[in-house]
């Protein structure tokens, strides 16, 4: 029998009358997005969650080595195992208007079918494994992980983005974040 969902008390924080430390990472929110989606407006309830996420955010897209396309493979792994529709339909769009992931493989990876990109599958496969095994993949999956191009080191820049959407996705949870109107089209069930 599973759990009562949680039920929030706690509201977005609006960026016009925020204050303190929750207006300060707004403001750096917006400066990086150009807008205040509705999960950073909850995350702002607790600026260092916000402002955690931000940050590894920021190091996983600069310093990850990976080029867009992979990142957004990850997140959206990590999205999706973790059940976060919300960041699978954000993750979604910002595959497909911004860092130029293949249509097939989008679409593949939202209907949950075989990737058509033999590197983009070991990765993908990895995270979820990563996700599902709390960071103990087997050694069969490292070894096509591996054997698919990756370095030891990319493994480590998947748990930091494991990391990050963990902020990201429980958050939603807890919130049941509504989507975006820039990510309504991608939106999931």
């Amino acid at each position: 029998m599973s759990a009562a969902p949680y039920i929030h008390q706690l509201n977005p924080i609006n960026h016009a009358s925020a204050e303190g430390p929750q207006k300060a990472i707004l403001d750096s929110a917006l400066k990086q997005v150009g807008f205040i989606p509705n999960m950073y407006a909850n995350m702002a309830n607790a600026p260092a969650v916000l402002s955690t996420y931000l940050h590894g955010y920021g190091l996983f897209r600069s310093e990850s080595g990976l080029t867009p396309t992979e990142q957004e493979v990850v997140f959206l792994a990590v999205s999706q195992t973790n059940g976060c529709t919300y960041c699978t339909a954000a993750h979604s769009m910002i595959a497909d208007k911004m860092s130029g992931v293949p249509a097939p493989v989008l679409q593949a990876i939202r209907q949950k079918q075989p990737i058509p990109d033999a590197k983009l599958a070991a990765l993908f496969a990895t995270t979820t494994e990563m996700v599902k095994s709390l960071g103990q993949p087997s050694p069969a999956t490292v070894k096509s992980f591996l054997e698919a191009g990756y370095q030891e080191r990319d493994l480590l820049y998947i748990v930091l983005a494991v990391s990050v959407k963990v902020l990201s996705n429980y958050s939603n949870h807890a919130f049941a974040t509504p989507v975006d109107e820039r990510f309504s089209a991608y939106k999931v069930d």
